[in-house]
């Protein structure tokens, strides 16, 4: 292959991200670390998932192209960090069945975070993989929140103070708090108002012991200094921020709420 032909090429990847409610999808360029393609599709419960997707592959040509990665996350959180040292493959429904309903004839996987020594043990939609299957033949797929836990810990690197990050979607948050590369804690819960959130919110920084007026915490996914979450839990904490997303923002042409909303997608 002449050096000509190999800069010419484009190594497109495709980043799909599924819920019960919506999927979103992001195309990379990642020869000239370029974002071609970034949307978002909202699902009605009342309607088979497989029929939504079926739809949405209609809909969007993107999805048909071929691709040299695809990656898909599974958007729930039916799952739980292990240590390594402790994990055992042979028992991964045990991890879960503590924070989640599970049954004998669900499916589990698991990522591995070496970087961390942690796995993350999941059910992923199986519906969901077999249609994709039939779309693509073959695909990466893992948790979201093994992105996003990885992505967090990284940040926290060399890091002397504990942070709080939390993520925002409709109906539901991640409380996720970092030290130096490592987990301190890792929850997920259901809101429906401002006020049942810095409830769990403050729950948690007592369950810790940590100080509202000192410990710095940082927003990310569907939220914006104007959103009623924002506000109330900047009357209580102190140190209460929007992540710093401007590195992703310029690198993908992008605005600070698409890579707020959109933060494990483009880190995926």
């Amino acid at each position: 292959m002449t050096t000509a032909t190999i800069a010419s090429k484009n190594y497109k990847k495709l980043s799909l991200q599924v819920a019960l409610n919506g999927l979103s999808f992001c195309v990379f360029d990642t020869l000239n670390e370029r974002v071609l393609d970034l949307q978002e599709v909202k699902f009605n419960y009342t309607q088979s998932l497989e029929d939504q997707l079926w739809r949405t592959f209609v809909d969007f040509p993107a999805l048909t192209k071929p691709y040299d990665e695809i990656v898909v996350l599974h958007d729930n959180n039916f799952n739980a960090f292990v240590p390594k040292a402790l994990f055992d493959e042979n028992y991964l429904g045990s991890y879960l069945q503590y924070n989640t309903k599970v049954f004998e004839t669900d499916f589990f996987t698991y990522d591995e975070m070496d970087t961390y020594q942690m796995i993350n043990v999941h059910v992923p939609f199986v519906n969901v993989n077999n249609f994709l299957i039939d779309q693509f033949g073959s695909f990466e797929y893992k948790n979201v929140n093994t992105v996003l836990v990885s992505k967090v810990l990284s940040l926290s690197r060399n890091k002397f103070d504990k942070e709080v990050f939390v993520h925002f979607q409709d109906t539901h948050f991640e409380i996720i708090i970092a030290h130096n590369l490592k987990l301190l804690l890792y929850n997920s819960f259901e809101y429906k108002t401002p006020e049942d959130f810095v409830y769990y919110l403050l729950f948690t920084f007592e369950q810790l012991q940590l100080n509202p007026e000192t410990i710095s915490v940082f927003l990310l996914g569907k939220i914006s200094e104007n959103h009623p979450c924002f506000e109330i839990a900047y009357r209580y904490v102190r140190n209460i921020s929007l992540l710093f997303t401007s590195n992703l923002e310029m690198q993908y042409s992008l605005s600070e709420a698409e890579v707020l909303q959109h933060y494990i997608l483009l880190n995926s």
